[in-house]
């Protein structure tokens, strides 16, 4: 038996059935969402894009500047902080008193000029039945500034940053029942689109309809080995390649 038919390609009628049972999931899943939540970094702008990698780098100078290590130590012990604290701003104020509002000055002062307005993502965003609002484990100047680049920023209710979270960040859990109290959102009636799986874990634990943002096959950046994710957990409950698409793709009201 060769190869070819031990293996046989799915023909367009396969296809054509899959992408109807997946259209019927969406509409099912997203048929009583009232609220649309929106990670920033990697998510509303392309894993692509060249601000979180000036981002990183800027928190690297920041502990360059704070312990006068080399990069690669420091680098190291980024990343760790940023594991174990959900960011390296947590780890840097729970073990060195690092002041924040310093600290997310410095990282977030960075070139946003190369995103382009993304009028396609606004249509989809407008299109939403319910409210739209933006958590992120980042600063809400950095948010603001980036989704106002990308000429969203009119679109959202609110931001949900790092400060208003008292620096509990993404995924613990104190994080999201500070988020749920301020903006009176009902998980279970709520979506959440983010670029990391485990920040899904708790959403999903408290009825919150979960997607991964993932960038196109071909895309990808290099990233910890703990974030790669290709959506087969089971608290991620779709997979978005495109995120406009997907958002498209949720029948209006």
């Amino acid at each position: 038996m060769t190869r070819e038919a031990a293996n046989p390609m799915p023909c367009s009628s396969d296809i054509e059935s899959a992408a109807k049972v997946e259209a019927k999931r969406i509409a099912a899943s997203f048929a009583s969402i009232d609220t649309f939540v929106f990670d920033l970094d990697n998510t509303l702008y392309p894993a692509s894009s060249d601000l979180w990698p000036e981002i990183d780098d800027r928190i690297t100078l920041f502990m360059i500047r704070l312990f006068g290590l080399d990069s690669l130590s420091l680098r190291a012990l980024q990343k760790h902080y940023y594991l174990r604290y959900g960011t390296t701003l947590r780890g840097l104020m729970t073990e060195h008193g690092v002041d924040a509002e310093v600290y997310l000055s410095y990282v977030h002062d960075i070139d946003r000029s190369s995103l382009a307005p993304d009028h396609t993502l606004a249509a989809a965003i407008a299109a939403l039945p319910g409210r739209k609002l933006i958590l992120t484990n980042g600063s809400r100047d950095h948010a603001l500034k980036t989704a106002r680049q990308l000429g969203i920023d009119h679109l959202f209710e609110d931001v949900f940053d790092i400060i208003a979270a008292d620096f509990i960040a993404k995924p613990d859990e104190g994080a999201y029942a500070r988020f749920f109290d301020k903006h009176a959102v009902e998980p279970r009636r709520a979506a959440l689109f983010e670029d990391i799986a485990r920040n899904l874990v708790v959403p999903h634990l408290r009825g919150m309809t979960t997607v991964l943002v993932t960038p196109p096959k071909g895309e990808e950046r290099e990233r910890e080995a703990w974030e790669l994710s290709h959506g087969a957990e089971p608290h991620v409950d779709f997979v978005a390649e495109n995120l406009a698409a997907f958002l498209e793709s949720i029948p209006s009201r």
